[in-house]
């Protein structure tokens, strides 16, 4: 029987599949899943005060483990809050900061209800970041460079995906979401 992480790490394994690399949200994504580089952590914090303990710990395996390139931490019981979440990413950007990560990892976010701050929540643009939990995302900035380093126009990236979200429309966007988080009722 499969433990309450694995069903959350089938869920995250599924939406990045099929939406991140799928849709070639992040062209670089990829190679590094199909390597066995990308590590998942499911949290069970309840306080952002563990959330954060959690993203240090990771930052710290990543210290340590150079066969893993990056690190999604995926919050099943916190952060559930659109709003909440995004304080909880400034704070974790600080505490990187302050501990010394600044150029070492970069974070990205992605939340259920993650919504830009221009957009209707109903946009499809939205979906571009949004995930079947919050998470946090550790990226090693050194391998992001040289990835952006050998991708033309790295810089268009984030608005051709948008443009792709808009073109595939709310309800496809939906189902794809909606795809990885009913795996769990499987």
């Amino acid at each position: 029987m499969k433990s309450q992480s694995d069903n959350i790490i089938a869920q995250t394994t599924h939406w990045l599949e099929r939406v991140v690399i799928g849709l070639n949200f992040c062209p670089f994504a990829r190679p590094v899943f199909e390597q066995g580089k990308v590590h998942f952590q499911v949290s069970d914090a309840q306080s952002l005060e563990c959330c954060l303990e959690d993203l240090i710990t990771e930052a710290e395996r990543l210290d340590k483990h150079s066969e893993i390139e990056t690190t999604l931490l995926i919050y099943d019981n916190s952060l559930q809050d659109f709003d909440d979440f995004l304080d909880a990413v400034d704070i974790a950007n600080e505490l990187m900061f302050a501990q010394g990560y600044e150029g070492v990892y970069q974070l990205a976010s992605f939340h259920p209800d993650y919504c830009f701050a221009d957009s209707d929540e109903n946009d499809p643009a939205n979906y571009t970041n949004r995930s079947p939990y919050p998470m946090l995302h550790l990226i090693r900035e050194q391998s992001l460079e040289q990835a952006i380093a050998h991708y033309e126009n790295a810089d268009k990236i984030p608005e051709a995906n948008v443009q792709l979200a808009r073109e595939l429309g709310l309800k496809k966007m939906q189902s794809l979401l909606e795809e990885a988080i009913q795996l769990k009722k499987i």
